[in-house]
């Protein structure tokens, strides 16, 4: 079992968002720009950032202003299905790196992502730029059936996206697209079938007596991957038989897995080397699902 240590709840200020709770509740994927750390969180409606060096709330941000469709139609579904944060390298135009989030894609009409430039702190700089994806999507759907893209991560000159199987039996898989090709995609305003270089289905085993999905990723040097998945059911009665974490070496192949204590749901990671050691951060949903998430800290028994 992998040992983990609290780092912090997800609390937000106050007045990020009225009527709903000052704290993070339901969040997908985490990434860390330089002091600062990025999650798609429902509560700001986009991204909540907080401060990697201090315990002090962080706040919503809000990355489509004008969000709305011309048509009337339900909230939720006027909503951009954003769920997959990526951190991109400096490029361009954008010097000190820049912030992709994607789509889950399991709603046909909400398939447009967003990237916007960091700043050299970390902080968010300029206007996000919408990315439309429904070309991409709907090869991706052909070829693994109902989407639920839930990890992504630029190393090794790819961008490796991790599909999340809904229901039973659900499909996992990992989808491998071409960095170079993805790049200047971004740069168009859209993404299509001609960045994919490779699709593999994938079995994580069980925990809990229930399969293990992918929910987050993030890259590590020379084109590895750590992932982590999580057992569970959903709907009224929602279950999780347990978490694990792992590495993917620049193939594809496993090279690392563990399990975490306790039935906790993992939704996000980021994974850096420190001193020779690969040192993870885990964002982490509550029990209840209505108090605050939790970032967590463990290392890996994996050589850096």
């Amino acid at each position: 079992m992998l040992h983990l240590t609290s780092r912090r709840t997800l609390d937000l200020e106050a007045h990020v968002t009225p009527g709903r709770p000052a704290h993070v509740t339901a969040l997908s994927g985490l990434v860390r720009a330089g002091d600062w750390l990025y999650t798609v969180a429902e509560e700001p409606l986009h991204l909540a950032a907080f401060p990697l060096s201090a315990e002090s709330p962080g706040h919503g941000v809000v990355l489509f202003a004008n969000h709305q469709p011309d048509e009337p139609v339900s909230l939720k579904s006027s909503r951009p299905d954003l769920e997959v944060p990526c951190l991109l390298a400096p490029q361009g135009g954008s010097p000190h790196g820049s912030l992709l989030v994607l789509p889950a894609g399991t709603s046909a009409g909400r398939q447009r992502g967003a990237v916007v430039a960091l700043g050299a702190d970390g902080t968010l700089a300029g206007d996000a730029r919408a990315v439309d994806v429904t070309a991409l999507y709907t090869q991706l759907s052909r070829e693994l059936g109902p989407l639920r893209i839930a990890g992504a991560a630029m190393s090794g000159g790819l961008l490796r996206l991790l599909q999340r199987g809904s229901g039973e039996p659900g499909t996992d898989a990992l989808v491998d697209l071409d960095a170079e090709r993805v790049l200047r995609g971004l740069e168009a305003g859209a993404l299509g079938p001609d960045v994919v270089r490779m699709t593999r289905r994938w079995e994580l085993g069980q925990a809990g007596g229930m399969r293990l999905s992918f929910t987050a990723a993030s890259p590590l040097p020379g084109g590895r991957m750590v992932f982590t998945a999580t057992a569970g059911s959903t709907g009224p009665a929602a279950t999780v038989g347990g978490s694990v974490v792992g590495v993917l070496a620049p193939d594809g192949s496993p090279q690392f897995l563990d399990a975490l204590d306790g039935h906790l749901s993992m939704t996000g990671v980021d994974a850096r080397v420190e001193q020779g050691r690969v040192r993870v951060l885990l964002a982490a949903l509550s029990e209840d699902g209505a108090s605050p998430a939790t970032l967590l800290e463990a290392t890996l028994d994996v050589p850096a």
